[in-house]
């Protein structure tokens, strides 16, 4: 049987009075496009920078293919390559000598064939020979991205790697990632565009506080939700709006906790006079799950 990609036992971490981590168990199999979830302060960032290393657990295991964290380090880091969420650059060098550079980090020799490919699967050719500090954001963050595959690693782990970039750049990104998974490659996002972790990844945890809250696929996730809205275009929205109904746009928005309440809500608002021009049912989403799950938590 395969090892797992990542293997986390017991995992605790505690800065002072706060306990960051809370006993993390979680596995993640070889070839999943995972997606680690929650809010501002849950523990996401403390958990990944105790897998690359960057800070020591207090407690328990941490595994990169087999090769745990801190007793085979080396070995753990060759397995894993990180995108930040912080944009971390050197001012002094290009595009390709930074790839370079990382390239001889891992003692790798002779690697610019792989190199010219990252650079222009995230449309980098273009900048190859400039300077980082003359790099829009969005530039720097592929730049990023691109310094976490420079070894090949098996493991990728995507801390926001779409944050304050633009659509088209987010859209290619997705391409790229979406093809390294196909060839094999473990994911794991991080990320608050909660549309991108449903349309992507086939399993997801939630945490908060440093514990791990909901853990299963998201077709079982998004199953688990028992409410459902009922969209109305509506002629007078301020009718709609004083049965308790939410401004979505043009719409006018009711949850549904029973889908039997369609007839009742819908003869409520012909009483009122909204005028009730267009309804929709709406499946439930992954915020709305999100949302259910942190208040349950």
């Amino acid at each position: 049987m395969a090892v797992p990609a990542i293997r986390v036992a017991a995992l605790t971490k505690r800065y002072g009075d706060l306990l960051a981590l809370a006993g993390i168990d979680l596995e993640i199999g070889q070839g999943e496009f995972f997606g680690l979830l929650g809010p501002n302060g849950a523990g996401k960032t403390t958990l990944i920078s105790a897998l690359a290393g960057l800070i020591r657990a207090d407690s328990g295991t941490l595994e990169i293919m087999g090769h745990d964290v801190t007793a085979a380090s080396h070995h753990a880091r060759l397995k894993l390559g990180v995108v930040p969420q912080e944009l971390v650059f050197d001012p002094f060098f290009t595009v390709r000598e930074v790839l370079q550079f990382q390239s001889g980090y891992f003692g790798i020799r002779g690697n610019d064939d792989w190199i010219d490919e990252i650079l222009h699967r995230l449309d980098l050719h273009p900048k190859a020979n400039a300077n980082m500090r003359t790099l829009s954001g969005g530039m720097k963050r592929r730049v990023l991205v691109a310094q976490a595959l420079v070894h090949r690693p098996p493991v990728i782990v995507l801390d926001e790697p779409t944050a304050g970039v633009d659509v088209e750049l987010r859209q290619s990104l997705w391409r790229f990632v979406q093809k390294l998974n196909a060839d094999g490659h473990t994911v794991v996002l991080t990320t608050h565009y909660l549309e991108e972790a449903e349309t992507l990844c086939g399993r997801i945890a939630m945490m908060k506080a440093g514990r791990i809250v909901a853990l299963d696929t998201t077709a079982n996730l998004l199953s688990s939700s028992t409410t459902r809205s009922l969209k109305v275009r509506v002629a007078q929205p301020a009718a709609a709006l004083a049965l308790g109904g939410m401004a979505a746009g043009d719409w006018v928005e009711f949850g549904l906790d029973d889908p039997a309440t369609v007839e009742t809500l819908l003869a409520r608002l012909r009483e009122t006079g909204a005028g009730v021009r267009e309804i929709a049912i709406g499946e439930p989403d992954l915020e709305r799950v999100f949302v259910e799950v942190m208040h349950r938590a």
